[in-house]
C-alpha cells in the first residue's frame, strides 16, 4: 500500500494530468477524486485518454467535500482561484496539501489585491524544489503552493543569472507563449479552435498577468531584496500545451559573456534531474518537453544590446502544474523526488 492521495478538482486539465501521472506512480494510491459541476461523471467520460486505465476509467468523481479528504495522507488541490483557501481551511492538519492554484503563492497583500478578489489567504512554502533553499523547505512542509506555469519557467530561467550578479533584476523583460490548456477547460470564445488556429495573440499585458508578482517575489528573494522589476507579456499560441519563455535582462557589466551565463546556470542546476542546459547553439522547443517534468534552458549574451537572453521550455501541465506538484509531494512524503515522473518528452 502506498500513501493515500486525493485530487480535488480532477475534472480540469491539470487535474487530468495529475490523474495520468498518479496512475503510474509507485508510491501513491489514489483514494479520492472530486469535482464541482462534473461530479457524478466518470474519469473516462471527462478524460477519454485515461479510458484504458482500469484503476481510473470507471471511477466516479465525488462532489467537493473536505471531509472526504480527511483520511488521506496528502491532497492535491487543482481548484480555481479563491476555492483552495476555503477547502484547505477545512482539511485537518494531519493531511498534507499541495495547492496547484494561486491562493497561497504571494506574500504581499497589495500584490494579491491587484490580481485577485477577496481577502488574502497568506503564503505557503513555494514548491519549486530547484529554487535556492526550497527543497529543504518543501521536505519539511505540510502545506506547499506550487507556482504558476509561466512563473515556473521564468523563475528557473532567471534566478541563476540574477543570483550570480550577472544581470540587473530591475530591468527584466519576459515574453512567454503558452498552449491553450494553460487557460483552463472552461469554454470561452477566444479559446475556440477557429479563433486560435493560425494565430498568436497577446493578453494580460503591461503587468496585468497574475504571475508577474510571483516572478518578482522569487527574484527578490534570490537577490536578497535588490530592486526587482519584471515586464511580462504572455502570448496564447495555437498548441494545446507547452510554454516557451524568452527572458532578457540588462547585463551588470559589458564584460559578461555567454560562457558566464552558462556557467551560472550550469552551477545552479548541477545534478538536478529535471533541468537541462542544452548544448551551446541549441535552443529550447516546447515539443521536446511535452508530457514531461523537464525544463530545457539556453542562454546567450546580446552584446550589442547589452542584455542577457535566457530561454526556457516546459510543459505547462507538467513542470508547470501536475508534474511539479507530484515532485513536491514526493519530497513531502519522503519518497524519491523523481518517482512517477520523467524528464523525457514525447515525440514527434
Amino acid at each position: 500500500m502506498g500513501a493515500r492521495v486525493a485530487v480535488a478538482g480532477a475534472s480540469g486539465y491539470a487535474g487530468g494530468e495529475l490523474l495520468r501521472l498518479l496512475a503510474g506512480h509507485p508510491g501513491f494510491d489514489l483514494a479520492v477524486t472530486t469535482a464541482d459541476n462534473s461530479a457524478g461523471m466518470t474519469i473516462a467520460q471527462l478524460h477519454p485518454h485515461l479510458a484504458a486505465m482500469p484503476s481510473l476509467a470507471g471511477r466516479v468523481l465525488e462532489q467537493h467535500r473536505a471531509d472526504a479528504l480527511a483520511d488521506c495522507d496528502l491532497a492535491f488541490l487543482a481548484l480555481p482561484a479563491g476555492q483552495s483557501a476555503v477547502v484547505a481551511a477545512q482539511i485537518p492538519g494531519s493531511v498534507k496539501i499541495v495547492d496547484l492554484g494561486p491562493d497561497f503563492r504571494l506574500s504581499d497583500d497589495g500584490a494579491w489585491a491587484r490580481h485577485y478578489s477577496g481577502p488574502h489567504p497568506g503564503r505557503w512554502v513555494t514548491g519549486i524544489p530547484e529554487f535556492p533553499g526550497a527543497r529543504a523547505q518543501v521536505r519539511l512542509a505540510s502545506r506547499v503552493a506550487a507556482p504558476g506555469c509561466y512563473s515556473t519557467a521564468a523563475i528557473l530561467a532567471l534566478t541563476p543569472v540574477v543570483a550570480a550578479g550577472l544581470a540587473d533584476p530591475a530591468d527584466v523583460v519576459v515574453v512567454a507563449a503558452s498552449g491553450t490548456s494553460g487557460a483552463g477547460r472552461s469554454p470561452r470564445p477566444n479559446l475556440l479552435a477557429s479563433e486560435v488556429m493560425g494565430s498568436v495573440s497577446a493578453y494580460a499585458v503591461a503587468g496585468a498577468h497574475r504571475h508577474t508578482p510571483e516572478i518578482e517575489q522569487a527574484l527578490a528573494e534570490a537577490t536578497r531584496a535588490r530592486p526587482v522589476r519584471v515586464s511580462f507579456t504572455p502570448l496564447l499560441a495555437p498548441m494545446p500545451r507547452g510554454i516557451l519563455a524568452t527572458c532578457t535582462l540588462r547585463l551588470s557589466t559589458p564584460q559578461i559573456t555567454t560562457a558566464d551565463l552558462r556557467d551560472a546556470i550550469d552551477a545552479a542546476y548541477d545534478g538536478e534531474p529535471f533541468v537541462t542546459l542544452l548544448p551551446t547553439g541549441t535552443w529550447p522547443v516546447t515539443a521536446s518537453v511535452t508530457g514531461s517534468n523537464a525544463v530545457h534552458l539556453q542562454a546567450a549574451v546580446d552584446a550589442r544590446a547589452g542584455r542577457a537572453v535566457v530561454v526556457a521550455a516546459i510543459d505547462n501541465l507538467g513542470k508547470g502544474a501536475a508534474g511539479q506538484a507530484i515532485q513536491d509531494a514526493n519530497l513531502m512524503l519522503d519518497l524519491p523526488e523523481t518517482a512517477g515522473l520523467t524528464a523525457a518528452g514525447v515525440a514527434p
